[in-house]
């Protein structure tokens, strides 16, 4: 069976408005739409480096005790912590570099 959710935790944390810090959450594998879907955002073709802020929406499916990631909690995110998750991405997605060249955004 292979594995599609991996637990991680985030160097800082998501700070929400009541002052509550969100570290630790899952992260699903992500599949072709979810690099492909965020292509068709405005928000993307008005800034192609919003893409991460996309992707990474739809493939974390938990942090701390949001009921919901949305791309303002991604946004609200410590350089840091973005920093981290696109790392991870990156690495549970067989995504490292290997002398292949990738043109996900998620890698800059």
């Amino acid at each position: 069976m292979i594995q599609t959710e991996f637990e991680f935790t985030l160097p800082k944390g998501y700070l929400d408005e009541q002052g509550n810090v969100h570290r630790k959450g899952i992260m699903r594998l992500s599949r072709a739409m979810d690099e492909i879907v965020p292509m068709r955002d405005p928000r993307v073709k008005g800034n192609p480096a919003y893409a991460t802020v996309i992707i990474l929406t739809r493939v974390i499916t938990k942090l701390g005790a949001l009921d919901e990631i949305t791309p303002m909690v991604v946004e609200g995110l410590f350089a840091s912590d973005l920093n981290y998750l696109q790392k991870f991405y990156r690495k549970i997605n067989d995504l490292e570099d290997e002398g292949v060249s990738t043109n996900t955004d998620l890698g800059t």
